[in-house]
């Protein structure tokens, strides 16, 4: 592998003294991902005739599995032929969002290769639709009996992984066909590392697969190192996020997060988070009775759950899908997607769920910071270490260590609009002096695909 030059100070990676010897050199021969490509790919055939006539019978009696199942075996069928694509995999919505930023660069650059989007989610897939990032398709399972006739209609230039969609059945195609892969906004989260250390062949037998790592942390790169990647495959390039989020939001906030609003967000909810948030609710209601609120569940399909934890307050609600043009509900439950940044742009405070509870690791805490927001989360903010500690040190972000702190932390922003408006601004910076992330990516695709 040719060593790429790194960009600045901030892209250096700093390696290890043990890293002289390098566990992925036995896969030069080729032995250890022939032999885990057939032990997988054996496995995967077993287990998908082992549970095909339950996943038949699943299918006859429940209208949402069906359709899921029939996007992802027969989604790709409907794309065309696209020979030298470049092929983006997203697997949610929020590697969408990334994709989309990633896309419009690369278009603005003068790009005029079809770029091609899968996902594996439909969520995500909807996501996609709405964006307009066609063509875009649902992954299809991991196994060459269906990844086989997607490689065979894209014949793609490139395949480029958002952050950490390593599917095994992907990666070997890609490597049989010499088509380089790189995966972009990379990160690894502590419970990967540990995981992958017990296992260690299977990470070198994953990673062998992958072309280049473009990572957004020097923590990320260090713990691809600590697995074995050699050190000449990983580069920091930073997040992609801070580029997607100021496209629409190109003027700094004048006066602190939207001037005279009343309307606090509790973004992207998770299991847990709703209690307290209507605890916080009900208290700043008591002295704040002009306050507006929004729920916004990470996930849609809680929605019905919210709505009867909403009712057993006793608090009156709105679902945002039933809003007329001109009412302003004291409290609404976002049911519908894509709308999140909406009310993010009018509001003056942001809660964004998630951290609460070690198993969710955070939700996404730019969005908001974006709009100029103060922004409160939980401690838990594994998947999202590097955004948590920029903004808690800008001071645009404050992180609260149990939900009982979650009103007084809000109560306290709201009798202080100085300082309100302070953290909103620091929020905001944080968002633009961390931007370029995309422009780096773009140059390490022109790269791979030049060598």
């Amino acid at each position: 592998m040719v060593k790429l030059p790194l960009y600045g100070n901030d892209s250096v990676i700093k390696p290890l003294k043990f890293h002289k010897f390098n566990p992925l050199a036995p896969l030069k021969l080729g032995i250890l991902p022939i032999h885990m490509s057939f032990f997988y790919h054996t496995t995967i055939s077993l287990a998908i005739l082992a549970a095909f006539p339950f996943i038949v019978l699943r299918m006859v009696f429940d209208p949402s599995f069906r359709a899921d199942i029939i996007g992802r075996v027969c989604g790709a069928k409907d794309i065309g032929s696209f020979p030298g694509c470049l092929w983006i995999h997203a697997a949610s919505v929020g590697e969408v969002r990334i994709a989309k930023i990633l896309i419009t660069a690369l278009q603005e650059k003068g790009e005029t290769r079809p770029i091609i989007v899968s996902t594996f989610t439909p969520t995500g897939f909807a996501q996609a639709q709405k964006e307009g990032l066609g063509p875009v398709f649902r992954m299809p399972p991991d196994s060459p009996l269906w990844l086989n006739k997607v490689f065979d209609r894209l014949h793609p230039s490139l395949l480029v992984l958002i952050e950490a969609e390593m599917w095994p059945g992907l990666l070997d195609g890609c490597r049989r066909r010499r088509i380089p892969v790189l995966l972009a906004n990379g990160r690894i989260s502590q419970k990967s590392v540990d995981w992958y250390g017990k296992f260690p062949f299977i990470f070198r037998w994953l990673a062998a697969g992958v072309s280049f790592f473009s990572v957004r942390t020097q923590t990320d790169a260090d713990r691809l190192l600590d697995l074995g990647v050699a050190l000449d495959k990983v580069r920091v390039n930073g997040n992609i996020k801070f580029d997607a989020l100021l496209s629409d939001v190109n003027a700094p906030p004048e006066s602190g997060p939207a001037s005279g609003s009343n309307l606090i967000v509790f973004g992207s909810t998770r299991p847990g988070d709703e209690g307290p948030v209507m605890e916080a609710i009900l208290k700043l209601r008591g002295g704040h009775p002009n306050l507006r609120f929004v729920i916004a569940p990470r996930h849609l399909e809680r929605c019905r759950e919210v709505e009867d934890l909403i009712r057993e307050y006793g608090v009156e609600f709105k679902l945002h899908s039933r809003l007329g043009e001109t009412e302003t509900p004291a409290l609404v439950l976002l049911d519908e997607m894509g709308e999140l940044n909406k009310y993010y742009a009018n509001a003056t405070l942001a809660f964004v769920g998630g951290g609460f509870n070690p198993r969710f690791g955070g939700q996404n805490i730019l969005e908001p910071a974006g709009y100029g927001l103060p922004v409160i989360f939980g401690r838990h903010m594994n998947n999202f270490e590097e955004e948590a500690c920029l903004l808690v040190r800008s001071g645009g972000g404050i992180q609260i260590d149990h939900p009982a702190q979650l009103h007084d932390a809000l109560h306290r922003l709201l009798m202080d609009p100085e300082q309100r408006c302070r953290r909103g601004q620091s929020a905001w910076n944080t968002i633009v002096s961390n931007r370029g992330a995309v422009e780096k990516t773009i140059a390490l695709m022109s790269c791979l695909e030049t060598k």
